[in-house]
């Protein structure tokens, strides 16, 4: 994955976001901002995206989304995160979609024992999804990059199944 391909995902997204007046907020971790970073990409991006943050420590996760008491501690890298990251972020944002995405890139696994590769990914919105991946992959780059993809897939995604 490049970021030339990215910059083709988000550019759909974008074009879909505006011709539809709505918006995106991002919360990521393990892709390290390359997710903001590809819908930031395309010209025209202030039209639809709101803003993100790197949602990498429990710190940022009081810090940047607000979170207390056991919601800074439920289980990273797992969907159940990534839905509450996603819906967090859309709704401090007031945006019309949210996405969340924490994972184990790599080389090493998570405090969580899931192995490095694995990305938990959630879209909040009128649709709401969720997913795992696995890359079966220990390489830290390459996996930041395939969990940005994933991420803006995912989007995508929704945003069709909300016509």
């Amino acid at each position: 994955m490049t970021m030339k391909q990215l910059t083709e995902i988000a550019g759909r997204i974008g074009a879909r976001l505006e011709a539809r007046g709505e918006t995106v907020a991002v919360a990521e971790s393990a892709a390290g901002g390359l997710i903001s970073a590809a819908l930031l990409s395309v010209p025209g991006a202030s039209a639809y995206y709101l803003g993100g943050g790197v949602i990498y420590t429990h710190a940022a996760r009081r810090g940047l989304l607000g979170l207390a008491g056991d919601q800074v501690t439920i289980e990273g890298a797992s969907e159940e995160f990534a839905a509450l990251s996603a819906r967090v972020v859309r709704e401090r944002c007031g945006a019309s979609w949210g996405i969340g995405e924490s994972g184990a890139a790599g080389p090493t696994g998570s405090r969580y024992g899931h192995a490095a590769g694995h990305v938990a990914l959630a879209v909040a919105g009128p649709v709401e999804r969720s997913a795992v991946i696995e890359t079966g992959s220990a390489d830290r780059v390459a996996n930041m990059w395939a969990f940005a993809a994933e991420a803006l897939k995912l989007l995508d995604a929704a945003l069709g199944e909300a016509g």
